[in-house]
């Protein structure tokens, strides 16, 4: 399914419309009361409280209303922006719902995942709430809503509307059946855009199993497809004998093809593990501290691994714009080498098959000895962010990794912002990828939070073994050094490896 263009636009008679009057007749309708059955969805600013009201009206006409959430559409509002607009696929509507008192959370959860359609290549039409204690069982916000939503996905246009959660496979249907348009939910966004974004084998494979486990219990059939096949040599007819035995039906067939698919793609990431298994080995046997980068979607990670490290990773202004995990090399101040691991980003609500499918990527974070956890400071709500990537920690195990919290994008926020902030997170930094402000703090703090080698040596070493001083340079804290008449004195905190080689010199 494609736009249509302004050009395409005709009235019930095939005459065309003008482009101009399309837009000013579209700016107006916005302007007033938006009214969908018996709901009003947003009132003006002349509608006024009676005064013989007690103020239960009101909140008994929030609870029967769709509330439209303003600001969501990302329609083309200019005729001329047409042909710099990329092709869009699908024209979405919206819908959440949220029990009383959340509305703000329920506001910015929905603009999210606006950002989410948009990423995923949809345009925005509008976004609406329902405010209800839980959702409803059999069509998420309630039959009598459900039929309002259809009329006002027929009034925009709309051909797909995308729920706020992950529903059932009977909620889906249900409300398919009523809308008349394909429903999707948060979920099915997320994975489309994982799998828009995989670039290495791994990840795809990752992305694809978690499809498929998100697929297999939503699986359909219509018609002849749940029809028993024939058992024995009868034809597809199924008269006569043998056409009685129960055979495969359809989406038997289709659910045994997907969990066959699975086994092969575990199989396929467990042969990923060695390889990745052996590079972190060396790393720990070579006593490399690593540093894991890990945050929010779009909180700027690969924008702060370019700036400490120059790595060159992609940069985009989008949601999931790096999912594979990129490791680059730095150095401290001391000549000590360590790396950095640019990780996948989190999002509320991340889809379980995602935790589970990404679960090997995630190990970085889980062995790192130091975590950058990375926050947009000029998000709406930071404390979110930073709830949801603490829980997404504490699956795969790095709780107890020593945490440096990040508020990035600091030329965006404004004094106020910055108090309530230092509030929410008192030892934390504010930097700019953008503009390089605290980006000498940060990477001081990250060699501070280094964790020293075990081994504390005083060694005279040779001067014909080089060797041991570069590899002190490299992996050890040196404390001090001095060049004698035998070598050079050293004092160091050095690994257990590298001390067995420095025994023979010991002082």
């Amino acid at each position: 399914m494609t736009d249509t263009t302004d050009t395409d636009m005709r009235d019930a008679d095939d005459t065309p419309v003008d482009p101009v009057d399309r837009v000013l007749a579209r700016a107006e309708a916005r302007s007033g009361v938006h009214v969908f059955g018996a709901a009003q969805a947003l009132q003006d600013a002349a509608t006024v409280a009676y005064g013989d009201t007690d103020g239960e009206q009101w909140d008994r006409e929030e609870r029967a209303a769709l509330r439209r959430v303003p600001g969501l559409s990302t329609e083309l509002e200019d005729v001329t922006e047409v042909e710099y607009r990329q092709l869009r696929l699908e024209n979405v509507v919206l819908v959440g719902v949220y029990p009383q008192g959340s509305h703000e959370d329920a506001e910015n959860s929905l603009r999210e995942l606006a950002a989410l359609a948009e990423t995923a290549g949809a345009v925005v039409l509008d976004g609406v709430l329902q405010r209800r204690p839980h959702p409803d069982p059999a069509t998420y916000i309630g039959r009598g809503k459900a039929a309002e939503l259809r009329d006002l996905v027929a009034a925009v246009g709309a051909d797909t509307v995308i729920a706020d959660t992950e529903l059932a496979p009977s909620q889906r249907r249900a409300l398919e059946d009523v809308v008349k348009v394909k429903v999707i939910d948060r979920t099915t966004v997320i994975l489309d855009i994982f799998s828009q974004h995989a670039k290495s084998r791994e990840g795809k494979a990752q992305v694809e199993l978690a499809q498929l486990e998100y697929l297999l219990p939503r699986l359909r059939g219509w018609g002849e497809s749940m029809s028993r096949q024939a058992g024995g040599q009868v034809g597809a007819g199924g008269a006569g004998m043998g056409s009685r035995g129960p055979g495969e039906t359809k989406i038997e067939l289709d659910r045994r093809r997907i969990r066959t698919k699975m086994a092969q793609l575990r199989k396929q990431l467990r042969d990923f593990a060695p390889a990745r298994e052996a590079k972190r080995s060396e790393r720990k046997r070579n006593t490399i501290p690593s540093v894991a980068i890990a945050g929010y979607t779009n909180a700027g990670k690969s924008s702060l691994l370019n700036r400490l490290t120059s790595a060159g990773v992609l940069v985009e202004n989008a949601l999931f714009a790096t999912l594979d995990a990129t490791v680059r090399r730095a150095e401290a101040a001391d000549g000590r080498v360590y790396t950095l691991t640019d990780t996948v980003g989190f999002v509320r609500n991340l889809p379980h098959q995602l935790v589970e499918a990404f679960r090997s990527t995630l190990e970085e974070v889980g062995d790192a000895d130091v975590l950058v956890h990375v926050v947009d400071g000029s998000h709406p709500d930071p404390a979110a962010q930073l709830a949801t990537v603490r829980d997404v920690m504490g699956d795969v195990g790095a709780r107890s990794t020593h945490e440096i919290v990040v508020f990035n994008k600091a030329d965006l926020v404004d004094d106020d912002t910055r108090l309530v902030l230092r509030g929410l997170e008192p030892g934390a930094l504010f930097v700019s990828s953008r503009t390089g402000e605290g980006i000498e703090q940060l990477r001081a703090a990250i060699e501070a939070a280094l964790p020293l080698p075990a081994v504390e040596v005083r060694a005279l070493v040779p001067y014909d073994r080089g060797d041991l001083i570069n590899a002190m340079h490299e992996s050890a804290h040196i404390v001090s050094t001095s060049h004698e008449e035998g070598g050079t004195a050293v004092h160091a905190h050095v690994s257990e490896r590298l001390a067995a080689e420095l025994a023979p010199y010991a002082v």
